[in-house]
């Protein structure tokens, strides 16, 4: 307890000493060589999960925080972001406990009709990614579905790495045409050796074309490859799809693409051979105080994570909604459902997920959060002893400094 007393008072008078300074002049000479805006973080807070059954309950103090940095160069822009924090266990068991961190670096040249750009995207997480930008639920950021296909079933005292390096090319032909070349190649590594570790390679062009100022059409031809460290199988697909953009008004706009999909493998036992229907649609509203989105995405990879998991089919449905209320109130909820089929049809995984979240400002820079966060997993497949089974709950509280930015030029 004397640790969350020094952490609280110390967020505490960082926040008077911060009321208390004078906002730096944008103007004055910056002896840094680079310019753009900062900003950061710094959050407390102190969550309880219930995992049930034998994995038992468990209290967390989580101290974490983010840096974000953008240039102000429009034909070179960069930004990186920031995330990581310690968890340390107040009682319970030790799962989840540990560093996490989360860095995502972009770096952008744009021309008179054409842009490239190159992304590098690394985390670490002591247990199966589940949250927000960090991936830990209960930091301050709102319980999000897990996005990443990778690691598709949801597990506790997995140590996990993940880097994904992203280029990515755009050309506009004409007036209403544009074309796209983008990639990817990601690893995932298990330092533990308690899971399946993954390569893919990703890469697939896109043509697009504006019919009127709401109105567009896309085509997309995608090839992946997957392969394992520890296998010597590969698994290889392609898929053909078309997609169709309409812009409503101000506030909405959905988008939608389908097509075929074919999956190989260099075992056909392990990795039979099928053509199945790729897709992912979106609908999202952005109006003054309110925003809400919802997604579907469907689509075979390589699995990972899992032992058991060489090669699945998935499908995600996930929505999110928030509203603001006043200046200093913001109020978040999401959903989500997964469900995951192992290629060779011996199992289905469900995953159901819920979260809210509660953000009151009380001054320009502190801020007090509550979120509580669901997740429902289910499987007829042979899963680790260590795979979420049944109901767990994460319920968070906690205190965080957040400032304004802070602008600098050269």
């Amino acid at each position: 307890m004397k640790v969350t007393y020094t952490i609280l008072a110390a967020l505490w008078f960082a926040g008077n000493a911060a009321r208390a300074q004078v906002v730096p002049d944008v103007n004055r000479p910056n002896p840094l060589p680079i310019s753009g805006t900062l900003r950061y973080d710094l959050r407390y807070s102190q969550t309880a999960q219930f995992y049930g059954g034998s994995l038992g309950d468990t209290q967390t103090s989580i101290a974490s925080g983010d840096l974000t940095y953008a240039n102000l160069n429009q034909f070179r822009p960069f930004s990186a972001t920031y995330s990581g924090g310690d968890m340390w266990n107040i009682s319970g068991g030790s799962y989840g406990s540990g560093v996490f961190q989360h860095m995502l670096l972009t770096q952008g040249l744009v021309g008179r009709n054409w842009q490239l750009n190159l992304s590098d995207d690394v985390s670490y997480t002591p247990q199966s990614p589940s949250g927000g930008f960090s991936g830990i639920p209960g930091v301050g950021s709102l319980p999000a579905v897990p996005t990443d296909s990778n690691q598709p079933i949801l597990m506790l005292n997995t140590r996990s790495v993940y880097n994904t390096l992203s280029p990515g090319f755009t050309r506009r032909l004409n007036y209403s045409t544009s074309l796209s070349i983008n990639g990817s190649y990601g690893i995932v590594r298990f330092p533990d050796g308690n899971g399946l570790e993954l390569n893919q390679l990703q890469v697939g062009p896109q043509i697009s074309r504006r019919l009127n100022a709401l109105n567009s059409i896309s085509g997309q031809y995608s090839y992946s490859r997957f392969s394992y460290p520890d296998y010597t199988i590969t698994m290889g697909t392609q898929s053909a799809m078309f997609g169709y953009q309409r812009t409503w008004n101000r506030r909405l706009s959905t988008s939608a693409m389908v097509g075929p999909e074919w999956v190989q493998g260099s075992s056909a036992l392990a990795i039979p051979s099928s053509t199945n229907v790729a897709a992912n649609a979106s609908v999202n509203y952005n109006a003054a105080l309110t925003s809400a989105t919802l997604g579907y995405f469907r689509a075979a990879s390589g699995g990972g994570g899992a032992p058991t998991q060489i090669g699945v089919h998935s499908d995600d449905v996930n929505a999110g909604l928030s509203r603001q209320f006043g200046r200093n109130l913001t109020l978040s909820a999401t959903g989500g459902f997964a469900r995951t089929q192992g290629l060779q049809q011996t199992g289905v995984t469900n995953g159901k997920t819920a979260g809210a979240s509660a953000t009151q400002r009380l001054n320009r820079s502190m801020i007090v959060f509550v979120n509580y966060s669901a997740i429902q997993q289910s499987s007829s497949a042979a899963l680790p002893t260590n795979a979420i089974s049944g109901v767990s709950q994460v319920v968070g509280f906690g205190i965080g400094y957040s400032p304004r930015e802070i602008h600098f030029k050269q």
